[in-house]
């Protein structure tokens, strides 16, 4: 009898168990636990494919060397004509005499490069030099990586609850954002680089003589935000990026009433502001963020304390975007939306409808067939398959899993699996009634005999579904959930609850026959 309540313990602590993790997700205000969450295809939304531009990623790391050796060459005094970089190389023309100085200057301080090709052409040598392959692919691979979180943190900060968001193939980044509406704003906010630049404006020319064919070495123009005015000429030396950013937030100016967005910078990121103002009192900084300008204001004097802002005449959703982008750091490289779906709320609430009206029709079938043809044993099966949909819905909510359209078809595939595993154990039982055995033994042999069957077709089905959970996407492993999670609440309802109502019937209350 100890071992009949023991059975009962467990059981009723797995009841409790499906009640706590199911109810909220059918009333949310019972108590704090997580509810089930519903995919895209259930719930509306959008689907996203991004294409990162790994390319820009080596461009930018090559563009960043070449200014980290402007100055390593004049601080080893190694004399240079001039040094320009292009999407998959730096240039270098030298005089021919310093061609091994510098081989061996490169060799020891950047290992990750190699000499390409090496030109000489009256007395002045052009040496290319490129990345490394391995440290090339090691590139773009941490662009994507890096894209991908950042893409997350923007889309945590937006408030999209159950975001799925995942690396697909070498370069592209799926994004599946459940119940947006606002698709536009989402959109400039993931695709937003957000590289931030602090830039000298250099006043000295006329920008209406100039365009992109004349423009002065190391100078270039840029647009300012406001398409009414003339572009700038700013310096291409970069002063400072939101690498030492700390902070960024809307503020609302109370002079004009105009939202703007200030900016607080690292310790490390505030003494360098503080140097770069110091140096430059009376000139412009122009503040640039992905090649655009958006503001250039006069310094007046020293600026200590790492507090900065952007201005741009936008509204307050725009500097919100822009203030999350920056939070959230500067995408590695620029990415394009190469697929775009957006699911309508009605077309999730029809896929609802229409899945839990086949798994209802079908679960009734079940029950009615089980009754007809098993009579009480059909029963205790029906009370089981109740019991076996409950632990699925438990499962997917204590896992924080998201129910899609094919995790409703696994369901319903495990309607059926369920009493097929009782429907083995009541054939063994009839046909150890049929050879005179009475019911305590007939019930024994049929479990212990229908178990290793059991067993072994829900093991290899359960093997099934992990290797689909682990190679397939999103839809396949949303499929992938519910039918591991029903396999292992099958293999309990089947053989352990129904054997508990078997025991009980017959032990504690003394059942004399068995309609089966």
């Amino acid at each position: 009898m100890n071992w009949l309540k023991t059975k009962f313990t467990l059981i009723f602590c797995v009841f409790i168990f499906a009640v706590v993790f199911t109810i909220p997700s059918f009333k949310n205000s019972v108590w704090p636990y997580k509810k089930i969450n519903l995919g895209l295809d259930l719930q509306g939304g959008m689907h996203l494919l991004l294409n990162v531009k790994t390319p820009k990623a080596v461009s930018n790391v090559l563009h960043r060397l070449s200014q980290e050796m402007r100055y390593m060459f004049r601080k080893e005094r190694i004399r240079i004509y001039h040094i320009t970089t292009n999407a998959k190389s730096i240039v270098i023309n030298i005089n021919s005499e310093n061609f091994d100085a510098l081989k061996k200057f490169m060799a020891k301080e950047y290992t990750d490069l190699e000499i390409s090709s090496s030109v000489v052409k009256n007395g002045e040598q052009e040496v290319v030099f490129v990345l490394k392959s391995d440290e090339e692919l090691r590139i773009k691979k941490m662009a994507v990586e890096q894209a991908l979180e950042t893409i997350r943190n923007r889309i945590d900060a937006f408030g999209v609850s159950e975001p799925d968001i995942r690396i697909q193939g070498k370069d592209n980044i799926l994004i599946q954002l459940p119940g947006v509406t606002d698709t536009e704003n989402a959109k400039k906010l993931i695709g937003k680089t957000a590289l931030l630049e602090f830039k000298l404006v250099d006043e000295s020319y006329d920008v209406s003589d100039l365009n992109n064919s004349n423009v002065p070495v190391g100078m270039e123009l840029l647009e300012q935000m406001d398409s009414g005015k003339e572009p700038l000429l700013v310096e291409k030396k970069t002063l400072l990026t939101g690498d030492s950013l700390q902070d960024a937030r809307v503020q609302i100016d109370q002079r004009y009433n105009k939202p703007y967005v200030s900016l607080k910078f690292d310790k490390k990121g505030a003494r360098a502001f503080a140097r770069i103002t110091g140096e430059n009192t009376k000139r412009r900084l122009a503040v640039v963020l992905d090649n655009k300008v958006y503001t250039a204001p006069v310094i007046q004097d020293k600026i200590t304390g790492g507090l900065a802002m952007i201005t741009g005449g936008f509204s307050m959703e725009e500097a919100h975007i822009l203030a999350i982008a920056l939070r959230a750091g500067a995408l590695p490289a620029p990415v394009q939306i190469i697929e775009e779906r957006t699911v309508g709320p009605t077309l999730g609430h029809d896929s609802i409808k229409k899945g839990l009206m086949a798994m209802t029709l079908g679960g009734l079938l079940v029950v009615l067939f089980m009754l007809v043809y098993f009579k009480v044993a059909g029963a205790i099966a029906d009370l089981a398959l109740v019991l076996n949909i409950f632990l699925i819905t438990a499962g997917l909510a204590s896992l924080g899993a998201t129910l899609t359209l094919p995790g409703i078809a696994g369901m319903i595939l495990t309607i059926g699996m369920a009493v097929d595993a009782n429907v083995l154990i009541f054939e063994r039982i009839k046909e150890e009634q049929r050879k005179g055995f009475t019911i305590i033994s007939s019930i024994t042999s049929g479990f212990q005999k229908a178990s290793l069957t059991i067993l072994d077709a829900n093991v290899t089905t359960l093997i099934a579904a992990v290797i689909l959970f682990q190679f397939g996407t999103g839809p396949v492993k949303g499929f992938a959930v519910t039918l591991s999670l029903g396999v292992l609440a099958s293999l309990f309802t089947a053989l352990v609850v129904s054997r508990f109502i078997f025991d009980y019937l017959i032990i504690n209350k003394k059942m004399k026959k068995l309609w089966i």
